[in-house]
């Protein structure tokens, strides 16, 4: 790689980032984040970045706000050391379920956090399945939005014999065309949850849209948080005659019980990849595989700075 790439990270991922260097065969790029003892994060570069093409990779996960605030900080630290270009790659998007207004008087929340990633200096964003599409609109600049299908597939497939009539589940209406895509490309038919949600992270599958009896059904989604919809729709499936149930998702939030529900669900198995860091219990879960990313954003990294087109990543 050339000599004026930077890739600087803060706490949120520091594995993803390095993996992501090494992908790049870069060092980490020297920076202290760190929080003062009245909860205020402050950073500070220990390399110069004067005309470079600088990369800032953090998700904006648990904990959401500390780790948005040292993207920002980092963001306007390098614009204030006067870099070239910066360039904010959010693997997870945090607050992306606050994309619109669901009833009078509610914030959208998601284009409060693309302004502020755009004040705080960032010139082009890359990120990771975002929840919603409309989100690229919220920025005034850039926006790759790439997509972990590719290495999802992947693991997909070592878990699912060729032989094995498949069905891919969208676990509600927003997901069709993501669930669309996979049954393409895995040779399946497409089927549709019917699900109602009455509050935020409570939801009913009321019926199953498609034919499941006999095939192995992979439910695909882009986030898994307290694994409610995931394990009702499991469940639909089973009761509908579904041999297997396996089950895709990009960002593994897993927040509450979510762990124990998958635990003592019909999931066979829950693939995920590495956007969000995975701690505690979850290392160590069966039914959990973990793939990386870190190629696919590492290739994206490469071929911006290269300034390479990057339309052959969105699969």
């Amino acid at each position: 790689m050339t000599p004026n790439l930077r890739i600087f990270t803060g706490n949120a991922h520091p594995r993803l980032a390095q993996e992501i260097a090494d992908y790049l065969d870069l060092e980490l790029g020297r920076a202290e984040v760190k929080t003062f003892s009245d909860g205020e994060i402050t950073a500070k570069l220990a390399e110069n970045v004067r005309g470079m093409d600088a990369f800032v990779i953090q998700p904006t996960c648990t904990p959401a706000t500390s780790n948005l605030m040292e993207l920002l900080v980092l963001l306007h630290t390098i614009r204030l050391s006067s870099a070239k270009r910066t360039t904010a790659v959010v693997p997870y998007y945090g607050y992306s379920r606050q994309d619109r207004k669901i009833s009078p008087r509610t914030p959208i929340t998601a284009k409060l956090v693309a302004d502020l990633i755009t004040k705080a200096g960032a010139d082009r964003v890359v990120c990771l399945d975002l929840h919603a599409g409309q989100i690229q609109g919220f920025f005034d600049i850039p926006v790759d939005n790439l997509f972990a299908m590719p290495v999802l597939l992947d693991e997909i497939r070592r878990h699912v014999p060729e032989s094995d009539r498949i069905v891919v589940v969208s676990p509600d209406s927003g997901g069709v065309e993501r669930a669309r895509a996979y049954a393409k490309r895995l040779g399946g038919s497409l089927a549709i949850a019917d699900k109602r949600r009455e509050e935020a992270n409570v939801a009913e599958i009321l019926r199953i849209v498609g034919d499941v009896e006999g095939r192995t059904a992979i439910i695909v989604d882009d986030i898994v948080d307290t694994a409610g919809t995931l394990t009702e729709c499991a469940k639909a499936l089973h009761e509908e005659g579904a041999n297997r149930v396996i089950a895709a998702c990009t960002h593994p939030v897993l927040s509450g019980q979510a762990l124990k529900q998958i635990e003592e669900s019909r999931v066979e198995r829950l693939i995920v990849s590495d956007s969000i860091p995975l701690r505690g219990e979850a290392l160590s879960m069966d039914q959990l595989s973990t793939v990386s990313v870190s190629g696919l954003l590492g290739e994206a990294i490469r071929r911006i700075h290269n300034e390479e087109s990057v339309s052959s990543l969105f699969v």
